[in-house]
This record gives C-alpha cells, structure tokens and sequence, in this order.
C-alpha cells in the first residue's frame, strides 16, 4: 500500500503494535485494544472509543483497509472509521456491510494469510508494484546482534508458542539443542521475557540462552542471521520468514498450514496435519498426549534441518 500512499498509518492491537512498527513504508502506528477482538478485552469505554475516532480523524485518512482473519469481522471498526469521516472502506466482510463497507472484498478458496490481504489491498486499489514478489519484508536496518550472537550461520530454536496447543514439549525441544550441539553446530534459544525459564531448560549448557533479552527489532536480526529457524506456529516463525530465513515449523494443525504456514520461504512442516484437533483452533489440545507434536521427535526435525536447508541452497 506504501507503493500508492502519500502516508500510510497502521491501527494495531496491543499484541501487534510492535510488528507494524517493522513494517517497511509505516508512517504511524496507533495502538488501540479493539474490544471484540482482542482474547483479553478491556471494558467498552466511551472515552476510549472517541479517542480513537478523533486520531484517525487528525490523521486524515482517503482510504482504510481493513485485515481481520478467522471469525473476525469488519464492521465494528468500519462504523468507527464512518465517525471519524473515512471516506472510503475496503474489508472481506461476510456480513452484509450496509453503508459501512465502499469495497466488499470476496476471496474464493483458502488462500495463505499473505495473498488474502495482498487481494484485498488489490481490491481496494493498492496492487503491488512491480519488482514486488509480495513476500514479507522489514523496515531496514535492523540493530546490530553480533557482538550477541557472533556471526552468522547459526540454529535457532523457539520453544515457546502464545497457547500450549501450539508448543512442541520442552523435554523435546531441550533434546534437540543438545543433538544440534553434539552435530556441531551453533544454536541459539530465543523467547519472551515470561519463558525465560523455558528458555534457561532447553537451552541448557549447549546453547545460549536470549530468553526475554532481546526486542522485536533485535529478534529479527538474531533470525536473518540464522541458517534455520526450529520454531512452532507462532509469531516468530512469521518474522523468520520476514527476514527471509528458513524455517523448520512444528505446526499443531489447530489452524490450517495452508493459511498459516511461514510464507515466501523454504519451510519444512512437522507435525499430523490430520489429527483429531484439527482446524479446532483450541487453544489447549484436546486430545490427551498432545500426539500432534508429541510423536514429533528430535531425530525429525534434524532430518528435516538438513531438508530445508538444502532446499534454501
């Protein structure tokens, strides 16, 4: 959308906020908890939502597109643009929008996350440009890591997930580092500030530990320079991704990989697809023993390091 904008300006969630701020082409972000989507919703406050109406009306927008996913509608945040005098609205709504909606975009199918925003934007008017593969990217430079994380070419493992129905046991994950040291190679564990006691348990003596020591920026770079990111279906995996590296996903099929697999890079994908759990989005796994990632042993996600590494060469 950069390509075709004079200004662009992000509307974020808590939970996002920081992402938008890597985005390349990012003027603004503004940070709001949207009370009908975020799982940890405040009270609907009247000041709240006049305030939000009045920055948007400040920041003057001729255009809004708005990206919901999964059971996610438009329209709450539509009727606030209205108010705030947006003059033209695009979203995939399948509610009908009224007056709220300018552009109603239909996707057919069950496209990757990515295309179903690219086709939106391209519905609304904001095509790619050309030369853009539409792969994801981040605003550049990113900080530099090396005095952390020494050069280049090393494993990185991301044990932690947002729900436990999406995490790969610690005991595996702890097994594995100690494979990837024992093959030779440089690992590194990374993770938020609340897994810093996971991290510290599957990073052990055999790798080092960035549990809860680096930011959003600083994460990204630790992964552009590994050779392979080992990480679950979580946020990570996607700024792997981003910054155009590997990616070998522990994938718990809660959602579909067809939509949420790592986009635009060599990914190898581990974990049945077709278990009981499937397309449930349960956020703790309903079936006793977690078999959809618990049957994945560290023996597999070594072969499959070697997989997607090759097929990066």
């Amino acid at each position: 959308m950069a390509a075709h904008a004079d200004r662009v300006c992000v509307l974020a969630g808590p939970r996002g906020s920081a992402g938008a701020h890597l985005l390349p082409g990012v003027d603004e972000v503004v940070e709001w908890c949207a009370p009908w989507i975020d799982p940890e919703p405040r009270p609907v406050s009247e000041s709240d939502v006049d305030g939000l109406v009045a920055r948007v009306r400040r920041f003057g927008p001729t255009d809004a597109v708005v990206l919901t996913s999964f059971h996610q509608s438009p329209l709450p945040l539509a009727l606030l643009l209205r108010l705030a005098g947006v003059p033209r609205i695009a979203a995939i709504s399948e509610d009908y929008p009224g007056s709220l909606l300018d552009v109603r975009h239909r996707v057919d199918g069950d496209p990757p996350e990515a295309e179903r925003a690219l086709s939106l934007a391209a519905a609304a008017g904001f095509p790619l440009p050309p030369g853009d593969d539409g792969r994801l990217r981040v605003r550049e430079p990113l900080p530099d890591v090396s005095t952390v994380v020494g050069a280049p070419g090393y494993v990185v493992v991301h044990p932690g997930a947002s729900v436990p129905a999406r995490q790969w046991p610690a005991a595996r994950c702890a097994a594995l580092v100690r494979a990837l040291a024992a093959a030779g190679r440089r690992v590194v564990v990374t993770g938020a500030a609340a897994e810093r006691e996971l991290t510290a348990r599957v990073a052990g003596t055999d790798a080092l530990d960035l549990g809860g020591r680096t930011d959003l920026p600083q994460l990204a770079a630790v992964l552009a320079g590994a050779d392979v990111v080992i990480a679950p279906n979580t946020g990570p995996a996607h700024l792997a991704a981003a910054v155009g590296t590997p990616v070998v996903s522990l994938f718990a099929p809660v959602v579909r990989a067809a939509r949420w697999a790592p986009y635009g890079v060599p990914t190898v994908l581990l974990g049945d697809q077709h278990a009981p759990c499937a397309d449930t989005r349960a956020r703790v796994c309903p079936v006793p023993g977690h078999p959809c990632l618990s049957r994945v042993t560290a023996d597999d996600v070594l072969a499959a390091v070697e997989r997607v590494r090759e097929g990066a060469a």
